[in-house]
């Protein structure tokens, strides 16, 4: 006649002295469980066994839950901190053409983005050139060119904060860059009553880096402080 193998007993006396290793165990806790289910046959339904077998994937859920919550949270406090960081930077300069040369190298370089830059309407001819030759991050366009490239001349009221992905980005904005942006975050700036819009275009090569379904709130933030920033300078 065979017999069950019987446990050793140093082994057995290191489980009754310690049951919590056992159960804390996740895989040694299964092991156990199927080896009841094969011991009572197939004809028996172990309802405590479907029970535990639901809570285990009910326990696996909020494991997930749990990780993309605190994964989210990070996302948001880094992101924060680098728009703190870029607003900090920008805010440093006590003339016009360092504040430009800050948007497109230190500003941009903590935003992580491949391109910054910054339109002005104006329905003054002779200041083209003037304006144009403070920077390349300046752009100087006609009124209604703002409202036409956030809408892309498809009509409907813009938003201050338009985010996409583009199949290369504008040539009059980005220059020799332009066939390397693949996604933007497009700013509208309102500098008060009496005065034409501006926007501030933020463009990066990663086609992921903007998109419609993220969050705007960081760069709502944003926009409202470079626009009181701006108005100092158009003051």
């Amino acid at each position: 006649m065979s017999s069950s193998p019987k446990i050793e007993d140093a082994l057995r006396e290191a489980i009754i002295s310690q049951p919590d290793v056992i159960l804390d165990d996740k895989d040694v806790m299964n092991a156990l469980i199927a080896a009841n289910e094969r011991a009572m046959g197939a004809n028996i339904v172990d309802l405590r066994g479907i029970a535990m077998d639901r809570m285990e994937t009910r326990l696996d859920r909020l494991e997930d839950t749990h990780r993309s919550v605190i994964a989210a949270a990070y996302e948001n406090l880094a992101g924060t901190n680098q728009i703190h960081r870029a607003i900090l930077r920008m805010l440093d300069p006590v003339d016009f053409e360092p504040f430009l040369k800050d948007l497109g190298g230190d500003v941009a370089e903590i935003l992580r983005v491949d391109a910054v830059r910054l339109v002005l309407e104006t329905a003054q001819g002779d200041m083209d050139l003037v304006l144009s030759s403070l920077s390349d991050v300046l752009t100087i366009a006609d009124p209604g060119y703002v409202e036409d490239y956030l809408t892309q001349a498809r009509g409907g009221a813009a938003r201050q904060v338009t985010l996409r992905q583009v199949q290369g980005g504008s040539e009059r904005l980005y220059g020799d860059k332009a066939a390397w942006i693949k996604s933007e975050a497009c700013l509208k700036l309102d500098f008060g009553p009496g005065r034409l819009p501006g926007l501030l275009v933020l463009g990066a090569e990663d086609p992921h880096m903007f998109g419609p379904q993220q969050g705007a709130d960081l760069l709502v933030f944003f926009t409202g402080v470079f626009e009181r920033a701006m108005r100092r300078w158009l003051s």
